[in-house]
C-alpha cells in the first residue's frame, strides 16, 4: 500500500533536471531510476523506430540493451547535464550493430545522415515537450487543446467557456511563455537549467 507522501516524492523527481537526476540514480534511489527510464524511454523509442525503423524484435531488443548499459555505465557519464546526448549516441551505436548483426548492408553515409537529421528533430520535439511541462497548467491545457488534440478556437472556448479572443490571445501569450522558456534552455552553461 502506498503511503501518502510517495506520490508527492515521485511527482517531485519529474522537475528534476537531468542532472539532479542522474545524482540521485548514482545514489542509489530506486525512484529516481524509475523516473530516467520513463523520461527517456519515448526518446529512445523513437530514435529507434523513426532513426532506424528497426524491425519490433530488433527495437526490443536495442531498447532493453539501452536501459541496460546506461544503468551499468551511469557512473561513467562525465558530466551529468549531457545524458541526452550520451543516451542519444548509445541508442544509434546500439541501433547501428542491430543492423549489422542482421546481416543487412551497413546503412550508407546519407542513410546514417538521414537518421541523424531524425534524432534532431526528435531532440527539438522532446526539448518542447520539457519545456511545455513548466508552463501553467492553463498554458499546458491550451497548447494541448490546439496543438496536440487540433481543436479549433470554437471548441475550446465552448469547453473552457471562454470568448474565442481570448483563447487566442491565451495560446499567444502561452506561446511566448515556452519560447523564452526554450531559449532558456539553450544558453551556455551557467545560464542554463540543464
Amino acid at each position: 500500500m502506498l503511503r501518502s507522501d510517495e506520490p508527492v516524492a515521485v511527482s517531485r523527481l519529474s522537475t528534476l533536471t537531468d542532472a539532479e537526476l542522474v545524482e540521485r540514480c548514482r545514489g542509489g534511489e530506486a525512484d529516481a531510476w524509475n523516473e530516467l527510464v520513463e523520461r527517456f524511454s519515448r526518446y529512445v523509442y523513437a530514435i529507434i523506430a523513426r532513426g532506424f525503423r528497426l524491425g519490433a524484435e530488433d527495437a526490443e531488443d536495442v531498447f532493453q540493451e539501452v536501459f541496460a548499459r546506461i544503468y551499468t555505465h551511469l557512473d561513467k557519464l562525465r558530466d551529468e547535464s549531457a545524458l541526452r546526448p550520451w543516451i542519444a549516441q548509445l541508442t544509434r551505436r546500439l541501433c547501428l550493430d542491430a543492423v549489422e548483426r542482421r546481416g543487412r548492408e551497413q546503412p550508407t553515409g546519407e542513410v546514417q545522415e538521414e537518421g541523424r537529421d531524425e534524432v534532431e528533430e526528435i531532440d527539438e520535439a522532446f526539448a518542447v515537450r520539457e519545456a511545455v511541462t513548466t508552463l501553467p497548467e492553463a498554458c499546458q491545457e491550451i497548447l494541448d487543446r490546439f496543438f496536440a488534440r487540433d481543436q479549433s478556437y470554437r471548441t475550446i472556448s465552448s469547453e473552457l467557456d471562454l470568448p474565442a479572443g481570448t483563447v487566442a490571445s491565451r495560446i499567444a501569450r502561452c506561446l511566448r511563455k515556452l519560447r523564452d522558456e526554450l531559449e532558456g534552455r539553450s544558453e551556455p552553461a551557467g545560464g542554463s537549467r540543464e
